[in-house]
């Protein structure tokens, strides 16, 4: 078993916290859940410090830390993370082969952008996603809040094979059974999914559907496209596809934001460049 205590005593400035879960979708993407600190808080949609302590062959090393999204809402009693796996990644290489009982250190300050307290009041919140930027807003869309501030909720995962699609089981079915959210998901979630290498029902950059207007369409959204007076949106993922979006958010009127200074959309810095 591992000694949790004494990892905790060889790192002050972090949580080292025992995992409780693995799950792994593709060679590609795997989820874990951590155990959380009765202390901790952080905002839905917030990210923190992930790392690992020092392999047994280099016990003075200091840790690889990366930014990793909360996938849980802060509500939640466990800390849920998304991940890709990268053979000869500085940490994924590691982390990817977490199990149950393992340690893993999370640093005690979560911050971030992708927050609903960063966007002003509307009616349409749209959160973008490609692969595992979709972590955010595992958060954002099961906090009650959400749901609270707006009219309808629109998540959207863009990835490069079907079988990407992690958690397509929680968006079409699993959410709408949750007692918490369940009543106002099935009123307000639309889940849209996007595939860009594989047959699909629907497939194509977002914006190559923006530009197009299938995505307004496919939305029910006015054919005009959307409108900074009620549509706000949040963007995590791909570099080029953020960049992409906001530009399109841009030309329809729409500002960015910031927690000091609320705005139209998000994004998050943190995982840019």
């Amino acid at each position: 078993m591992t000694d949790i205590s004494a990892i905790a005593a060889a790192h002050p400035a972090f949580f080292a916290l025992r995992v409780t879960s693995v799950r792994h979708w593709t060679d590609r993407l795997f989820s874990f859940t951590l155990e959380r600190p009765a202390s901790f808080r952080f905002r839905s949609g917030e990210f923190v410090m992930i790392g690992l302590p020092a392999p047994a062959e280099d016990p003075t090393a200091k840790p690889v830390l990366r930014a990793y999204s909360i996938a849980s809402p802060h509500f939640a009693d466990e800390l849920e993370f998304f991940s890709i796996k990268v053979a000869d990644g500085p940490l994924t290489s590691r982390l990817q082969k977490i199990k149950v009982g393992d340690a893993v250190l999370m640093g005690k300050k979560p911050t971030g952008t992708l927050v609903l307290d960063a966007l002003k009041p509307g009616k349409r919140l749209i959160m973008f996603a490609t692969g595992t930027g979709l972590a955010p807003f595992l958060s954002v869309a099961r906090d009650p809040e959400t749901y609270e501030r707006y009219d309808k909720v629109v998540v959207t995962h863009g990835v490069r094979q079907v079988a990407e699609l992690a958690y397509r089981d929680l968006w079409t079915k699993e959410i709408f059974e949750d007692e918490l959210i369940g009543e106002m998901a099935r009123d307000k979630l639309v889940y849209y999914p996007t595939v860009t290498r594989e047959p699909f029902p629907r497939q194509g950059r977002f914006p190559d559907l923006i530009a197009s207007g299938k995505m307004f369409l496919d939305l029910g959204l006015p054919a005009t496209g959307f409108n900074p007076a009620e549509d706000r949106a949040m963007m995590c993922g791909s570099m080029a596809m953020i960049k992409d979006v906001a530009a399109a958010l841009e030309t329809f009127g729409l500002k960015e934001g910031s927690n000091a200074d609320p705005g139209d959309y998000v994004l998050e810095r943190a995982f840019v460049g």
